[in-house]
């Protein structure tokens, strides 16, 4: 693994279901719920879809300051400094690249496609990473490119580890970082299983949640 890539790891933080911290010039956050408090101010925050466990607007205000600007699928409701983005609608603030991706699902109606919901491509520092937003093992993800791909592992919402494990080998990042388990519904296992379909291909990163 690159040294760039290893010190961009250090600077991500799992917190808990679909919730990442990024922290390095600009702080940036992915889908914050349930966070802790005393967490540093957010540049960007950038949100998958407006259920209550994704757009949560008592943990934005946790980290939002006058000046953060927050990302959404076009349609959902203006919370503050608003940008929306369409899937493969393109954005950029203060430097960082951020394209929307469609995020859906197949076989279920949780997040149907023609929400038009979002998981996102962010490139910072010469690092792309993906958040798959909550999806299924989606037909688009052949065409995605990127370094790090945080992925959905629980199944019933989103897709399987077992699915997540074959969408990891469409995408093939340098590392994948197994999400959404251990609130709702499923556990650390799932995140294990990933790893284990994945070894010998893709590093697996089972992180800890952080908790400040």
């Amino acid at each position: 693994m690159e040294e760039k890539l290893k010190e961009f790891l250090k600077n991500l933080y799992w917190l808990g279901h679909d919730g990442f911290l990024l922290k390095g010039k600009k702080i940036v956050y992915f889908d914050p719920y349930q966070i802790p408090s005393g967490l540093p101010e957010a540049d960007v925050i950038l949100i998958t879809h407006p259920h209550y466990d994704h757009l949560s607007k008592e943990d934005i205000k946790k980290i939002e300051k006058d000046d953060t600007i927050i990302i959404l699928p076009e349609g959902s409701e203006r919370i503050g400094n608003v940008r929306y983005l369409k899937p493969e609608e393109e954005t950029e603030v203060s430097g960082i690249k951020i394209k929307g991706v469609p995020a859906y699902n197949i076989n279920k109606n949780f997040h149907p496609k023609r929400n038009r919901w979002l998981g996102y491509i962010m490139e910072i520092n010469g690092v792309k990473i993906y958040h798959a937003g909550d999806t299924d093992n989606i037909p688009e993800m052949k065409d995605y490119k990127c370094d790090i791909a945080l992925l959905p592992v629980s199944g019933t919402y989103v897709m399987t580890s077992d699915e997540a494990a074959d969408a990891a080998l469409k995408i093939n990042p340098e590392v994948v970082i197994p999400m959404h388990y251990g609130l709702f519904i499923g556990s650390k296992q799932d995140a294990e299983n990933l790893k284990n379909r994945l070894s010998g291909k893709i590093e697996v990163v089972i992180p800890e949640r952080f908790v400040g």
